[in-house]
């Protein structure tokens, strides 16, 4: 699109008009009321809970154990739900229930609108096979199959041919970088590789939905951030449905888009880093991100506003309606999008007003110079000294170009601040 066509000048609050984000996005996986209760007959458990008995309860009185307890969530396309507590949580519990390894002894877990909960054994196994994989903690490499054969198991065991299989195993481990070592041997790769065999074998199936189960907990600290690149890097090219379990603060707010806090198999707070860092929900989640390095760990994304300068207002090609919209409104800044959401420039009243003394009144002539945008993936630590030197907020992007929002210095203050 040429910029004389009807681009978009930001002055206040709303949400962009086109390109879902995650909270826009459709819901795939739906968790309502779910409770897990080891026992071979829950109900006793579950009318104590019901009746406000707390899981500690439970166990003293039943000897019974409560894995999971009236946990409810949804989980949007093309997300990464990050599931995160200390051991004994029931986060681990609750990845199993999600795929029915563990039978879920109340609740209902709706996979696109379907119940999984109600589903006979067969056709549960068909929607796993077509819409789910899951990766372990442990890699769980066969050592007697090479690399390739490794990632077409899971088709082998589906049933699909080896000439279709061991096709779609290849093309998994290039998306993971292992092209070059599918004849290798387990023994012949490191932890990280292996990892990434494990991984690629849950790709070859091409599943809609990725369960992760502390994936990344047994490699070395380098290796980890590696894999975390890796996961983020297949993320942006393909937008699965992820729901990672992890126990490690830094790994969920670096990949999570957003979190889900247990304790004692509770479902305590839901949301993204920012929101769960500004408003932790009670003294436990407040306790967990007490020694935080805010800016550090939140990405421009997630600082990123849609302030009352930064909103979207249509206008016609030409820079005399900008003008009006700007002075009318009491802002002096503009930020000028094409019919896409992707981000053109800024423009200000004095440079719009130039433009149109100049005889060309056309937003490239008032374009401001030297102001670019951000991507929504930098650390905010990376930005400080930049939002400081801007002389208004600076514009925030996606890997398209697509315009989030903008970082002015008081949101900056307001997001390290966390005493506010």
């Amino acid at each position: 699109m040429r910029l004389d066509d009807p681009p978009a000048v930001a002055k206040t609050a709303a949400p962009p008009t086109t390109g879902k984000t995650h909270a826009e996005a459709e819901v795939r996986l739906q968790v309502r009321n779910l409770y897990k209760i080891f026992s071979a007959d829950p109900k006793p458990a579950l009318a104590m809970l019901n009746a406000g008995a707390s899981k500690a309860e439970v166990l003293d009185k039943l000897n019974v154990n409560v894995g999971v307890m009236n946990a409810s969530f949804d989980v949007r396309a093309g997300e990464i739900f990050v599931i995160m507590g200390l051991s004994g949580s029931g986060k681990s519990t609750m990845i199993r229930l999600l795929n029915r390894l563990i039978e879920p002894s109340s609740g209902e877990i709706l996979l696109d609108g379907r119940n999984l909960t109600q589903l006979s054994r067969r056709e549960l196994v068909e929607v796993l096979r077509r819409d789910m994989s899951m990766v372990f903690q442990s890699f769980a490499l066969l050592p007697h199959l090479t690399a390739l054969d490794n990632a077409a198991f899971g088709l082998e065991i589906a049933g699909v041919d080896k000439t279709a299989r061991r096709d779609a195993a290849m093309v998994a481990l290039q998306q993971v970088g292992l092209g070059a070592y599918a004849h290798r041997y387990p023994r012949e790769m490191s932890g990280g590789m292996q990892q990434r065999v494990g991984l690629a074998r849950a790709l070859a199936n091409n599943p809609t939905i990725m369960l992760m189960d502390e994936a990344f907990s047994a490699l070395d600290p380098l290796i980890r951030t590696e894999m975390q690149d890796e996961l983020l890097r297949l993320q942006r090219e393909q937008k699965r449905t992820i729901i990672f379990i992890s126990h490690d603060l830094d790994e969920a707010m670096r990949i999570g888009d957003r979190i889900a806090i247990m304790e004692g198999g509770r479902i305590v707070q839901v949301g993204t880093p920012y929101d769960i860092l500004r408003a932790p929900a009670d003294d436990y989640v407040r306790s967990f991100f007490r020694n935080v390095d805010v800016s550090r760990v939140l990405r421009a994304g997630d600082v990123a506003r849609f302030e009352a300068s930064n909103t979207i207002v249509r206008v016609p090609g030409v820079l005399g309606p900008a003008l009006q919209q700007l002075t009318e409104s009491g802002h002096f800044y503009g930020y000028v999008r094409d019919n896409e959401n992707r981000f053109q420039g800024i423009v200000s009243r004095d440079s719009v007003a130039h433009a149109l003394r100049s005889g060309e009144p056309r937003f490239l002539t008032a374009f401001l110079p030297g102001i670019e945008p951000v991507t929504s993936d930098l650390p905010v630590h990376t930005l400080l000294r930049r939002v400081a030197a801007a002389p208004c907020p600076v514009p925030v992007v996606d890997a398209n170009g697509i315009y989030l929002g903008a970082i002015s210095p008081s949101v900056l203050l307001e997001t390290l601040d966390r005493g506010a």
